[in-house]
């Protein structure tokens, strides 16, 4: 039996030491780019998600708002659709009660309410009160 020569043995070691380096600098390059591709896919996913989620709003929002214009003509309607005026905020009309007879009798602020919430907004609650606690008067600007 030959013996083996000293420097093909270190050779040898060299070798197989820099395989197995190379082989966990791959696996780790591997790992990191599955990482980043799994991280990339949950964002693109997630984004997908939030869009969707502001559309539905988004439709709801303006949904609302078209029904909030068309109340008037829609039927059950408690007022002459020709007495009210779209204001859109604070509250969505003033009816001037009697304006189509040229005899406004009443003025009244309007919310009309569509789909799930039916709540009033901070805003539309100091309103109401104000309204009703008489805190409602007539101004002239001359220019």
């Amino acid at each position: 039996m030959e013996t083996l020569n000293p420097q093909f043995i270190i050779t040898l070691c060299v070798f197989l030491l820099f395989c197995l380096l190379f082989l966990l600098i791959g696996r780790r390059l591997g790992l990191n780019q599955g990482r980043r591709q799994e991280q990339a896919e949950w964002e693109t996913h997630k984004i997908e998600e939030i869009v969707r989620a502001r559309l539905k709003a988004s439709r709801a929002a303006l949904g609302g708002l078209v029904s909030e214009q068309m109340a008037p003509l829609l039927p059950g309607f408690p007022f002459d659709p020709g007495d009210c005026r779209f204001i859109g905020k604070p509250v969505d009309f003033l009816v001037f009660k009697g304006m189509n007879q040229k005899n406004i009798s009443e003025v009244i602020f309007l919310e009309v309410k569509s789909g799930v919430s039916k709540a009033l907004n901070d805003q539309e609650k100091k309103l109401r009160e104000a309204v009703q606690a008489g805190r409602v008067r007539w101004a002239e600007f001359d220019v």
